[in-house]
């Protein structure tokens, strides 16, 4: 499996992504607001878009489909229950369902609600797996739930990070990088490392619950994951 990250550049800081079966060169084009980029990075390397996904309903990741399809006549796929939210959807997904690129390359489809209530990750077959995770999961964070998402499905789906927990210098040093990184070339976390610098991941941290207690004095001496889920959640919303 090839992947071709591709950063917009534009005010959203939307990423797009070709994955790309390597025997064939077809690629799956996921949330290609600038269909023109990812357009322009296929034909650089020789490859053809053969289908498009979005991981959700959201304009910002949904813009680029008729543009592209346009271009390519590439079938459109997102979650069932955003198809016609969307439009012009050629194949509704559900939680389980495979995407087969090519004939090296299969991507399971994951059933996320949070950020919104159709919302799919894709989990790569292959011997490293690869998670693309759409507004799911960010580094070092969690999607929003402004727009017809749910914090508490997004809890049972899974720089705010040191603002909970000071002392936490995984995710110190990841801040001293990002503060001097390019954004075309964000760093790609690894679950594990997020496990350690995602306050979102860390809901038994004693720091993050005590940090937590300051703003909820009514969750209690030892509130279930959830709860802090939640509330961290409605934390960051204004933070």
């Amino acid at each position: 499996m090839l992947v071709e990250r591709i950063w917009s550049g534009n005010s959203l800081r939307n990423f797009h992504y070709l994955i790309v079966c390597p025997e064939t060169g077809e690629a799956l084009a996921v949330d290609p607001l600038e269909w023109r980029m990812c357009l322009t990075a296929a034909v650089r390397h020789g490859w053809e878009i053969t289908q498009i996904l979005n991981t959700h309903e959201h304009n910002d990741h949904t813009g680029g489909n008729a543009g592209l399809k346009g271009a390519t006549r590439a079938p459109v796929l997102a979650h069932t229950a955003a198809a016609s939210r969307i439009g012009g959807v050629d194949r509704g997904l559900a939680k389980g369902d495979v995407i087969k690129v090519g004939r090296t390359v299969e991507l399971e489809c994951l059933d996320t609600p949070g950020h919104t209530m159709s919302h799919i990750c894709l989990l790569s077959h292959t011997d490293e797996p690869a998670l693309f995770c759409g507004d799911t999961l960010f580094n070092a964070g969690a999607g929003n739930c402004y727009n017809g998402g749910q914090p508490e499905a997004l809890y049972d789906t899974f720089e705010f990070t040191l603002d909970r927990e000071p002392g936490n210098a995984d995710a110190g040093e990841l801040l001293d990088r990002a503060r001097h990184h390019d954004p075309a070339a964000a760093v790609v976390t690894t679950l594990g490392q997020e496990k350690r610098i995602n306050t979102f991941l860390r809901l038994q941290n004693p720091t993050v619950i005590a940090r937590l207690r300051e703003a909820f004095p009514d969750i209690g001496a030892a509130p279930d994951p959830r709860t802090v889920f939640v509330k961290l959640r409605e934390l960051r919303n204004r933070w």
